[in-house]
């Protein structure tokens, strides 16, 4: 309260001092399920997971009336501070609920794949035996192009137990999904490239999203398994002056610095840099497989032909037909899973329908894995 005066900043201090104390130590959710203005929005903020009723939930630093007296300009708390503003534009909430039944529904479900505190391993249920059998039914959700996008979701569905994925985030950054999920027992943090929005290109939004959700895991002992489907990072202006570069390198300083077990399947494209941020074998990945559709290379196909065969297609009477044919060797002779395979970058070359498997039987192996890093205080992640 106002009236309260420094004793209440002193208050405030206290509370968000202590959320950061237990960063890392115990998992932190927040539940708003009415006004959360000014200085107390800060304490869920520090937190891991914030989830946020639909009805009569409001966060928000400055209010409309604040605003208005400020900077002119009219707005409205659904504008500044609703539940579904901060779960699409803001990317501060990572739930949004129904009502409170269902936040504390949620809040459930989130603590059923987490382990008490940080020394803990999670909550694995692993199967008494590992079923190595295949799904010849991911198949169908496969295109035929790599031109044409992958709806990522039914692929993860199909790869964890009885298609049971939290997704974290789910209204915002739609270019990357990220979740919790269960597969043959065994507790996994997932991330995805999705490729029917910007056709699963990285961008500013979605590199803090998936760089939060990898240092949470990381911090908690739960494993990475990672589906990538990348084009690149997003071209534009707004994007290198929104900063890209700073915020590209957050995705590879969190993989990198991740100790859990990294299993990395490339489903289809793997380009340049994004390659890389989405956790190669020279970021740690402790296993990477590819599918036989995987192009794996330092830019597109379409993209290098016009920079590298430039006088070939001048001079070709069909300039098009000459591109295809083109593109079709630079994918056989540059960009084939088997070539990055014969160098020792991937670990093994597979078939979808043994993807589940693969993973499974990775994750067994892994589960006793411990690695030591060089004793400092912490790094320097570019924020």
């Amino acid at each position: 309260r106002i009236q309260e005066a420094v004793d209440a900043l002193s208050g405030y201090g206290e509370v968000f001092y202590n959320n950061v104390l237990l960063s890392g130590v115990v998992p932190q959710i927040a539940i708003i399920a009415g006004p959360c203005a000014g200085g107390a929005s800060y304490s869920p903020a520090l937190m891991d997971f914030i989830i946020m009723t639909k009805q009569n939930a409001y966060m928000f630093i400055t209010g409309p009336e604040v605003i208005k007296a400020v900077t002119g300009r009219t707005t409205s708390l659904d504008e500044v501070g609703s539940a579904q503003m901060h779960a699409t534009i803001s990317g501060n909430v990572h739930f949004v609920a129904e009502d409170d039944r269902h936040a504390i529904q949620i809040a459930k479900a989130l603590l059923s794949y987490m382990p008490s505190n940080n020394t803990e391993d999670p909550p694995h249920r692993p199967y008494p035996d590992l079923d190595l059998s295949a799904d010849e039914g991911i198949n169908a959700l496969i295109p035929e192009t790599s031109s044409e996008p992958m709806d990522v979701q039914p692929i993860i569905k199909r790869l964890v137990d009885n298609g049971q994925f939290l997704e974290v985030h789910a209204g915002w950054a739609g270019n990357i999904v990220v979740g919790f999920a269960r597969i043959q027992g065994t507790v996994v943090g997932i991330l995805a490239n999705q490729s029917l929005v910007k056709a699963g290109a990285m961008d500013i939004d979605a590199s803090d999203k998936g760089a939060r959700f990898i240092r949470f895991c990381n911090a908690f002992n739960i494993p990475l398994v990672t589906l990538v489907d990348v084009p690149g990072f997003l071209p534009g202006i707004e994007q290198e002056r929104g900063g890209i570069i700073r915020h590209g390198a957050k995705m590879l300083y969190t993989y990198a610095s991740a100790t859990v077990p990294k299993i990395t399947i490339i489903l289809r494209k793997a380009y340049g840099g994004s390659y890389l941020a989405m956790c190669a074998q020279e970021m740690g990945a402790d296993a990477v497989y590819a599918w036989p559709t995987a192009e794996i290379a330092v830019m597109g196909a379409e993209g290098a032909v016009n920079i590298l065969y430039r006088s070939e297609l001048k001079a070709a009477e069909d300039r098009k037909a000459k591109a295809t044919e083109l593109a079709a060797e630079y994918r056989a002779k540059f960009a084939s899973p088997y070539m990055s395979a014969s160098r020792g970058y991937i670990t093994d070359v597979i078939e979808p329908a043994d993807t589940r498997a693969t993973i499974a039987l990775a994750l067994r192996k892994l589960l006793t894995k411990r690695e030591l890093r060089p004793a400092k205080k912490h790094g320097d992640i570019p924020l």
